[in-house]
């Protein structure tokens, strides 16, 4: 259940930091920049996304093999262009977060006419505190179109 007491700077200051780190994700996914990428994760990081894109991603080293191979064709811009808003971050810890984020996946190498739009999405991320950084930890898609696996969001903390 989410929380109704009021927020503190301090936890305001926390929740910027995190919004942060999902955007960086998006643009450095964006640019494939893949070191970059990875340095947002912890260095016992999953990626969760199922048997389509090679079953969990566990680890620096395949996290980044996985972006690799998965993440379009090489180059700047050159395949997708990620969204993310409506974000919903709850402090778990004072070194813990989980966060909702709905992504929009928007195709950059069609044809100008052609709708952009490739999925609607939602990421579901824990996040820890690293050395005074914030770091994905555990991140999942339930994808919501035009296909549905929605499992909703993680019950841990």
């Amino acid at each position: 259940m989410v929380s109704t007491k009021p927020v503190t700077i301090e936890e305001l200051l926390e929740i910027e930091a995190i919004k942060r780190v999902r955007i960086l994700y998006s643009h450095y996914f964006d640019m494939f920049d893949i070191d970059n990428l990875i340095d947002l994760f912890t260095d016992d990081a999953v990626c969760e996304f199922g048997p389509n894109y090679g079953g969990d991603w566990v680890g620096k080293e395949r996290i980044r093999k996985g972006y690799q191979e998965f993440g379009g064709e090489n180059g700047p811009f050159s395949g997708a262009m990620h969204a993310n808003t409506n974000e919903w971050i709850e402090l778990t810890g004072p070194d813990t977060a989980k966060a909702r984020w709905y992504l929009l996946d928007l195709s950059v190498s069609g044809p100008a006419d052609k709708n952009p739009l490739m999925l609607m999405g939602i990421y579901d991320d824990v996040y820890r505190k690293v050395d005074g950084a914030w770091k994905i930890e555990r991140t999942y898609i339930d994808f919501v179109w035009p296909n549905r696996d929605y499992r909703g969001p993680r019950d841990a903390t």
